[in-house]
């Protein structure tokens, strides 16, 4: 097993936060794994990278360091305690060292007003850009000791691209680049910069990331494994569940309303609409493809500053059975943001290097559950992703299965 790197994009934003110090704090004995889906049947059949040993670094456009990141959650939502901050604090100083500036570049005006310190592109060309990340990857993987990159956008929604279709063909979008089109998006950005030179790209947010044609073309011709887009951790998570339900037992759902409140920079910037777009798109796709008769599909996003990174939602569901008898469904969410998509990203690591050190390059199916809208794969319908994921865990545990721990020797 090789040492992987985990490159958060958005390194000292919620979820990334949450996620290090998570992912640290199993290391140091001071949590367990609950709510890591490769810490679970079937997925613990296979063998992964250790949580203890993933070595962690990222981009970001803000200064703030990890500690202060983790002090105001915990301060905002409770998550994490305290007292686990302060069990890796150290950590935390030393993975600091590893956080660079990024860029911004087509995130919105939101996003821009986060940053601390100029972006990479108000200096640069696209083409420069791009450059910088890979030298960033590369000094990371060579500073460390790093054989296995994994790169996880979890930055602030962007924008929707206006024409993807421009960049359907890896030569389309290189000439971009080389042209300094600066309608792409940072999110494309750092993906390119990633499949170019062999890392694995995981997409955790709603923007375009590596769904471009150009990106899929590239990342399939170099045998690079990818997947996207934006994460299923709460509301979706529960649609994508009930939905089938009510497909399964034939009763006619006319209308879906959910109403969703949310606290964090992430909620702050889909307060702008062209952010929210991206958002709303994916949450609503999960119903269409399941009801395809669904009369009214609706969701909204409203921010409410005091709910720090907790997130609410309410769904009214109205729906009609035997002899036209119309009955209703309500169901209300709470959850933690970050506390629910944090382990995601590090299964998501953990799942897209084993794929890779197998050379399973391109989009990944088997990683639909994790994903609003995964790329590539039609089925929403929850329990059939994860049977997907089971499949594909079958297949590898079969191939080549996990050797037991030896157990230790007695005196008897």
């Amino acid at each position: 097993m090789s040492d992987v790197g985990v490159w958060f994009v958005g390194a000292r934003g919620n979820i990334a936060t949450t996620a290090i110090v998570g992912a640290r704090a199993i290391a140091r004995g001071e949590t367990s794994t609950t709510g890591m889906v490769t810490e679970r049947p079937p997925c613990d059949a296979l063998e992964f990278p250790a949580v203890g040993d993933l070595t962690f670094g990222g981009h970001d456009v803000r200064e703030r360091s990890l500690r202060e990141a983790a002090a105001e959650l915990a301060a905002t939502g409770g998550v994490p305690a305290r007292e686990t901050i302060d069990a890796v604090a150290d950590d935390l100083d030393a993975i600091d060292e590893r956080i660079v500036n990024g860029t911004a570049l087509n995130c919105g005006p939101r996003v821009a007003e986060l940053a601390d310190h100029e972006p990479l592109e108000t200096d640069r060309t696209v083409a420069a850009i791009v450059d910088r990340l890979r030298e960033d990857y590369a000094a990371f993987c060579d500073s460390e000791g790093v054989d296995r990159l994994i790169v996880v956008n979890v930055a602030s929604t962007e924008p929707e691209l206006a024409d993807p279709e421009r960049y359907d063909g890896r030569e389309a979008l290189e000439r971009a680049i080389d042209e300094n089109d600066r309608e792409l998006p940072a999110s494309s950005l750092y993906a390119y910069a990633a499949l170019v030179d062999g890392h694995p790209y995981a997409n955790f947010t709603p923007s375009t990331g590596s769904t471009l044609g150009g990106l899929r073309e590239l990342a399939a011709e170099a045998g690079v494994p990818h997947m996207g887009s934006d994460g299923k951790t709460g509301e979706s998570l529960v649609k994508a569940a009930l939905a089938p339900m009510f497909a399964g037992r034939n009763l006619r759902v006319r209308s879906w309303e959910g109403h969703n409140v949310l606290g964090n920079t992430d909620g702050r910037v889909l307060e702008d609409d062209r952010n929210k777009a991206g958002k709303l798109a994916s949450k609503g796709g999960i119903l269409d493809g399941i009801l395809p008769d669904l009369e009214h599909n609706r969701v909204r996003i409203d921010y409410t500053p005091s709910l720090g990174d907790w997130k609410t939602a309410w769904d009214y569901v109205h729906f009609e059975g035997f002899l036209e008898t119309e009955m209703t469904m309500q169901f209300t969410w709470e959850g933690s943001d970050s506390a629910l998509a944090a382990p995601l990203t590090l299964d998501l690591a953990r799942l897209l290097s084993f794929a890779d050190e197998r050379g399973e390059g391109g989009r990944q199916p088997q990683l639909a559950s994790f994903f609003k809208a995964p790329d590539g794969v039609d089925e929403h319908d929850l329990s059939r992703q994860l049977d997907a994921l089971s499949e594909y865990v079958a297949d590898h545990a079969a191939e080549d299965p996990v050797e037991p721990t030896p157990e230790p020797a007695t005196d008897d």
